[in-house]
């Protein structure tokens, strides 16, 4: 991952993290493997969907508001400014792709996205942290957070409404999404059975690193409603076995079943084959992790942006079937990314 640019004013703004409520600051250190997260300390996590890592522990965390994280303005781009990595022929022939492997047996789901992006107007009025603000007004999430690391070039702003990974010492659980309309009439018979594909998904992998017999689904396809737009989620939970680390943990689970498909592994190839642009921090992790409590919250990177090289960038998806409509899923991931880039696309931050 890059920086967004160089230079004062931007590398001049302090490192910090808004997660969970609680505001990260004083760096302490700065991390690429995983296994620190099995020491000690609170750390902001990040982890992109093709898997960098990036672990900072702060010194301190208090309960704040997201405009105490602000340093600098933000200065979005102009709405039609946002061009995207896939035009809608383009993303409707990756359906026909997918339903055609999916017809030969290759595949059962796979989640197709796309990066808009926008070159910044103004990087000194480019302050991720700034951006979070006007998101949490705007567009308030379960799971928002944000991280602003300079030195690594970290500049992520999320409105994420899916629990990737959340841990209670031993017991760990997850939060899929999968079906997604403007009103819950709109959900279908495809979105539920899509979410079951990705639970059993969810079992399997939360399944290789806990007790034998403890995977279950405490909850399933409960509707819920987020601003715009409704979801269908469930719950996966599990407990961990003897010996079970993060590294463990993330080789097991990441990236997440929701933003891949099933298989995992012939998703994960097709995703590679179809999409033009890597994914980032999009579909990645952001959350943090308290090694001295065992405890942690992971979001899936989904309503993200992320800045690098004065340009920001925010993905959308949909996750196709044999039952996908190309021009539904396509409307799909238009729904998705139309609220939280408009505001994106906003003047000044509140603040």
């Amino acid at each position: 991952m890059t920086g967004i640019v160089g230079g004062p004013p931007y590398a001049e703004l302090p490192p910090v993290a808004y997660l969970s409520g609680l505001l990260g600051t004083g760096l302490v250190d700065v991390a690429t493997d995983l296994s620190v997260l099995d020491g000690t300390g609170r750390w902001a996590v990040l982890v992109t969907f093709e898997g960098d890592v990036v672990c900072a522990r702060f010194a301190d965390w208090r309960p704040a508001s997201p405009a105490a994280a602000v340093a600098a303005g933000w200065r979005g781009p102009d709405r039609e400014s946002w061009r995207s990595s896939l035009g809608e022929t383009g993303f409707r022939a990756a359906v026909a792709t997918v339903r055609d492997r999916i017809a030969a047996g290759v595949v059962y789901q796979v989640n197709v996205c796309r990066v808009v992006e926008a070159a910044l107007p103004d990087p000194a009025q480019a302050d991720v942290a700034a951006l979070h603000a006007i998101l949490t007004a705007g567009n308030p999430a379960p799971f928002s957070g944000m991280l602003r690391l300079p030195a690594a070039g970290v500049h992520v702003a999320s409105a994420s409404p899916e629990l990737f990974l959340r841990r209670q010492r031993d017991v760990v659980e997850s939060g899929p999404i999968k079906g997604t309309g403007r009103t819950a009439a709109d959900l279908t018979a495809k979105d539920e059975a899509e979410n079951l594909m990705i639970v059993d998904l969810v079992r399997n992998d939360l399944s290789r690193v806990s007790v034998t017999g403890s995977v279950s689904v405490p909850a399933f396809l409960r509707t819920e409603q987020h601003p715009g737009l409704v979801h269908l989620v469930s719950t996966v939970r599990g407990e961990l076995a003897d010996g079970i680390g993060w590294p463990e943990i993330f080789a097991a689970t990441f990236p997440p079943g929701s933003v891949s498909g099933a298989p995992k592994s012939t998703a994960l190839q097709l995703i590679a084959e179809l999409e033009p642009s890597r994914r980032g921090p999009y579909c990645g992790a952001l959350g943090w992790v308290d090694a001295d409590r065992r405890t942690a919250e992971l979001a899936v990177g989904i309503r993200t942006f992320w800045l690098a090289d004065g340009t920001v960038r925010f993905g959308t998806g949909a996750g196709i079937t044999w039952a996908s409509d190309p021009g539904r899923e396509w409307d799909e991931t238009k729904l998705k990314a139309e609220r939280l880039v408009r505001l994106a696309s906003a003047g000044a931050a509140p603040c």
